[in-house]
């Protein structure tokens, strides 16, 4: 920086030098949390398909270790019948012995984890702008991690377990549409159950509808939602209990990396933005 110059008393210059910003001034410039901005429609249509596509490229391209991710569920189901958590099996027969109940809760699982989320992103783009684009950066971070657990920890859903004594609902109602049945299950790694973002994505749909909907039954629903959510994942044997808390860290992940980009959590910001 440049100096300035002084005139004394005396009719002598001298020069005083220019104030320097303070260090930690700039460096809370630099790191200045980002100000949400009014979301455009066709950017998000174009990036959460994007970003969908991306994922299930990655998720499906992961090696699908047969061997290692039975051993590796074989691991989780001894874990929870020492923690005494071990009940998924009683589920998943008592949930199967009521015919229409089960083949509902199969099209639960294959459907609601879209439509549902989908809604929640739709609601929040029109409702609460402010809001959106970071409440979308939790989902997409919660996601993105997910990948990881995926990669580095193989497991297989305990229908797909040869010693569990599960049942199969999917196979066994031959239940239409479902990722997990016939043709498409060749469409997606069938075993990446480690962590479960049927979870992850429900209570970040639970937890937006609760802290943000002005009316209580909305409320409520946000509640019912990730809770009937972690019932259905369990008695249809697509996933372990272990498997939900998995879910919910990737969420965890996703809620400090909102935090930190834009200085508050999502629920936090301004509703609507100029």
């Amino acid at each position: 920086m440049g100096d300035t110059t002084a005139t004394t008393p005396s009719g002598r210059e001298s020069v005083a030098p220019r104030p320097v910003a303070d260090e930690s001034t700039r460096r809370s410039v630099l790191v200045r949390p980002r100000t949400p901005r009014r979301p455009r429609f066709w950017f998000e249509i174009l990036l959460i398909a994007v970003s969908y596509w991306t994922y299930s490229l990655i998720r499906n391209a992961v090696p699908e270790q047969k061997d290692q991710a039975l051993s590796n569920a074989e691991w989780i189901w001894k874990v929870e019948q020492r923690l005494g958590i071990a009940v998924e099996d009683s589920v998943n027969h008592a949930v199967n012995s009521v015919k229409w109940l089960v083949v509902g809760m199969n099209y639960y699982y294959a459907t609601l984890h879209f439509v549902v989320t989908l809604g929640v992103l739709v609601w929040l783009y029109r409702r609460h702008p402010g809001r959106y684009a970071a409440t979308r950066l939790v989902l997409f971070a919660t996601t993105a991690v997910a990948l990881v657990g995926y990669y580095f920890y193989p497991l297989a859903p305990p229908r797909l377990m040869t010693n569990g004594g599960f049942v199969d609902t999917v196979l066994v109602h031959q239940t239409w549409g479902s990722m997990a049945s016939g043709d498409l299950k060749h469409m997606s790694n069938q075993y990446a159950a480690m962590p479960s973002m049927h979870i992850g994505w429900s209570v970040w749909c639970g937890l937006t509808i609760s802290a943000l909907a002005s009316v209580p039954w909305a409320r409520l629903l946000g509640f019912l939602y990730p809770a009937t959510t972690l019932v259905v994942i369990v008695a249809t044997a697509n996933h372990f209990w272990l498997d939900a808390v998995g879910g919910l860290l990737c969420l965890a992940f996703g809620y400090l990396v909102a935090r930190l980009w834009y200085g508050a959590l999502p629920f936090s910001l301004p509703r609507w933005v100029p």
